[in-house]
């Protein structure tokens, strides 16, 4: 790990559409395509960030929406320390389907990971907006998780989801490591001057 003092593997997920692959894209290669194809299956990018002065590896993976794909994807729940959950704040059913998405979490990811709620697309002009910002942090509050709005087009936001969530980790993982310590050895004091005592079944203590 000599190039990064962390590597977190992190998850897009939602329903199809919702700009999951434009979020990525953004966040790794800073670039926005106005058309784009449709992820097929799963893809991934790494890029590596600085959170409070670390080092951290992130290895992303953009996941399909679509439910033809949906016993694919779930296999790269496993071994994901964090998941992004996006919804287009234009589309109301995505968010309506954020409640079967965290199930999915629920059922195939660890049961620490760390969940971010994403609504994008918030550089769309009100009128075509159907989820409102105040339903966004109503559901991650009732969840217990962090929630932003986001533009992958205009890069509002985007670097500090990815930031919020990555620290969040690296948060937990310290935690988790300073609570993991080794018992207190034990020392047996010997008499050297105590006779040795000879067990009658020796022949069977190591049979």
């Amino acid at each position: 790990m000599a190039d990064s003092d962390y590597r977190m593997k992190l998850l897009l997920i939602g329903d199809s559409g919702v700009g999951k692959s434009c979020l990525l894209l953004r966040f790794c290669d800073d670039s926005f395509a106005t058309s784009f194809i449709t992820t097929i299956g799963i893809d991934f990018k790494v890029r590596t960030i600085d959170v409070d002065g670390k080092k951290v590896r992130l290895q992303i993976w953009d996941t399909a929406g679509q439910e033809r794909f949906r016993t694919i994807t779930t296999a790269y729940y496993r071994g994901a320390m964090g998941i992004l959950l996006v919804y287009d704040i234009t589309d109301s059913s995505s968010f309506q389907n954020v409640r079967n998405w965290i199930g999915s979490i629920t059922e195939y990811a660890a049961e620490n990971v760390n969940v971010v709620l994403v609504g994008n697309k918030a550089d769309m002009e009100d009128s075509k907006r159907q989820v409102t910002k105040d339903q966004g942090q109503a559901l991650a509050d009732e969840y217990k998780i962090k929630f932003f709005e986001a533009s992958a087009k205009t890069k509002f936001n985007v670097e500090e989801v990815f930031e919020s969530i990555a620290r969040d980790i690296k948060t937990r993982l310290e935690e988790t490591s300073s609570k993991i310590e080794l018992p207190p050895a034990k020392f047996i004091v010997v008499d050297p001057q105590a006779p040795i005592r000879k067990r009658d079944n020796y022949q069977n203590c190591c049979g």
